[in-house]
């Protein structure tokens, strides 16, 4: 697919190292910047929503939010994700930017007062990353690449902030149930790439931004497992940018899962399967995995990363 956006320096550089092979720095607002190589770094899931596919509800008030928050912290979390419009199969209808506000702010400006753990903020729309980062979060978690709102890069370019970029197919509202493409692989890979030149064309720095191939939105089952199993092609495609994946408790797993009868595992039966997905990611080069079960995911990828540097 021809590529209409120009870039001033090329994408795709040849290197004959896989990226974990290098430490970097991901850039992040208020001048910090993670380590990536070292280790793998654990995003914890923190859905302020009533609807959630996994825990939505769980957490809808503050005081349980921040319980919540505070627990993954201890449990060994390097990033908070906080969302406050749920994007489940299924799920209820657009969230307006002003409602999605009201549910993020109070618990990013708590956690922000209280913890250094960096904040990100899960969201597609300009004056929601705006709020949020005003209010200290450091991330900007754009499940539409910014295919939704252009203008979050504006944002982020601003704070200086972090930008994760998840490819995803649809329309707000309709990022589930659409027909597989044929060819997954080139489908995310020219997607990402197209949301890469738009980032930087609108000032966001290269070495704040993280990709995601975005499992589980507009894919097949067999296509999710196809982007699991051939990570590391994104990862070779992508050599300057470290890739960010999340498989936490997702519906696929649960057909994998399913029983004799065909009945798919519940999300709270997910986790060892999650964690195999997990390993699976990071043993291929993934540097970023968004959890749900940050213990165990801690837990894993320090027996994913002692084999990696076994190689």
């Amino acid at each position: 697919m021809e590529n209409l956006l120009p870039s001033p320096i090329p994408l795709f550089p040849s290197s004959p190292f896989p990226y974990h092979d290098r430490m970097r720095e991901w850039h992040i607002a208020g001048g910090r910047k993670l380590p990536i190589g070292e280790r793998t770094l654990i995003m914890g899931v923190l859905n302020v929503t009533p609807d959630s596919f996994s825990d939505g509800g769980e957490f809808f008030s503050l005081d349980k939010a921040l319980a919540h928050a505070e627990e993954m912290i201890a449990e060994g979390a390097d990033i908070i994700d906080i969302g406050g419009e749920s994007t489940r199969p299924g799920g209820a209808a657009i969230v307006s930017a002003e409602e999605e506000i009201q549910r993020v702010l109070p618990v990013i400006e708590q956690l922000v007062a209280r913890f250094e753990v960096p904040i990100s903020i899960d969201t597609t729309k300009a004056s929601v990353a705006r709020a949020a980062l005003d209010a200290g979060a450091a991330i900007v978690n754009d499940i539409s690449g910014l295919r939704f709102e252009p203008e979050v890069a504006d944002e982020v370019a601003k704070s200086a902030a972090g930008l994760v970029l998840m490819h995803s197919r649809g329309t707000p509202g309709g990022l589930h149930g659409l027909p597989p493409v044929p060819d997954i692989i080139e489908e995310v890979t020219t997607s990402l790439r197209s949301s890469i030149v738009l980032a930087e064309q609108r000032g966001v720095k290269r070495e704040s931004i993280v990709i995601d191939p975005g499992i589980g939105f507009g894919k097949s089952q067999e296509q999710n497992i196809k982007l699991i199993a051939k990570l590391d092609q994104l990862i070779a495609a992508f050599p300057d940018f470290p890739l960010l994946i999340g498989t936490s408790r997702k519906s696929f797993l649960g057909r994998i899962l399913a029983d004799a009868d065909g009945n798919p595992a519940h999300e709270d039966q997910r986790l060892h399967a999650t964690m195999a997905t997990m390993t699976a990611a990071i043993l291929s080069g993934a540097q970023i995995i968004r959890v749900h079960d940050v213990k165990e995911a801690v837990e894993t990828a320090r027996t994913a990363d002692a084999l990696n540097s076994g190689r």
